[in-house]
């Protein structure tokens, strides 16, 4: 990379999310990646709308359904698309995410995925409850209300 390069930015959104659920905990999370996944990911080929993320029985969060494709110029050491990767947080996180998801039955969800300034790969997760067909229906009518002060 030359001086004059400058960086690209990775942000990854699961924009599906906030219309399925209701966020109540934000955290960032590392990801352990095999060799060719960074480089995927670099190039933007990541899929989070359908990912979620459980526990084993060792109390480690692993995320699931999330779609980073194969590397464009991996050869046959290239990763699996669609493989279960372990989620990397402190222990006081790991045991407040355990016992909210258990106890009052909550889904921990992918929001983002993003590679901060030292170039490791990060994905913010959220402590959600799924939304009622009336709340996603309240929720448009305040987008449409919002939307149509801002244009008067």
């Amino acid at each position: 990379m030359a001086k004059d390069d400058k960086p690209v930015i990775i942000n990854i959104k699961n924009r599906r999310a906030s219309h399925e659920y209701t966020f109540l905990a934000k955290y960032d999370a590392g990801v352990m990646l095999q060799g060719t996944e960074i480089k995927s990911i670099r190039e933007g080929n990541v899929n989070l709308t359908d990912g979620y993320c459980t526990f084993d029985h060792k109390g480690d969060l692993w995320i699931h359904s999330i779609r980073i494709a194969p590397y464009s110029l991996g050869t046959y050491n290239n990763h699996d698309a669609m493989r279960a990767r372990k989620l990397l947080l402190n222990k006081r996180e790991l045991k407040q995410l355990a016992g909210k998801s258990v106890d009052q039955g909550l889904t921990i969800i992918p929001l983002r995925l993003f590679v901060t300034d030292r170039g490791f790969a990060k994905i913010e997760i959220a402590l959600a409850q799924g939304k009622k067909l009336f709340d996603k229906r309240n929720d448009l009518k305040e987008k449409a209300q919002k939307r149509d002060m801002e244009r008067m």
